[in-house]
């Protein structure tokens, strides 16, 4: 999924080891939407992906690429909104072929061109 909104806060990143003896790291985001009625939403980054919110200021404008998750654990459900692309408002997601034109259609062979099946 895909929102946009206005960086609003970059929480402290958070560490620490699980059961398993595996190192995590984590860190926190929120943006508010532009909406009719404006919502603010917490991200979550996971390992590697902190570096993604990196250079980006308040106020900034950016795209949010996210998944949703939920989880039970006795009895209650919890929530994560895990963040795995972060960019510009503007930018150019991915690689986008130029516009076709007529000029692109190759032209007919001449006689005797023929495919030799």
């Amino acid at each position: 999924m895909e929102i946009k909104g206005r960086l609003n806060q970059i929480l402290p990143a958070t560490s620490g080891v699980s059961k398993a003896g595996n190192e995590w790291k984590k860190q926190e985001f929120v943006i508010e939407t532009q909406d009719q009625f404006p919502k603010q939403i917490c991200f979550t980054l996971f390992g590697d992906k902190i570096s993604l919110i990196e250079g980006y200021q308040s106020g900034t404008e950016i795209n949010v690429f996210f998944d949703v998750e939920s989880r039970e654990f006795n009895g209650r459900w919890y929530h994560n909104i895990n963040a795995w692309k972060v960019e510009p408002v503007g930018a150019v997601s991915g690689a986008v072929p130029p516009p076709f034109t007529p000029g692109d259609i190759p032209p007919e062979p001449a006689e005797g061109d023929d495919l030799p099946f």
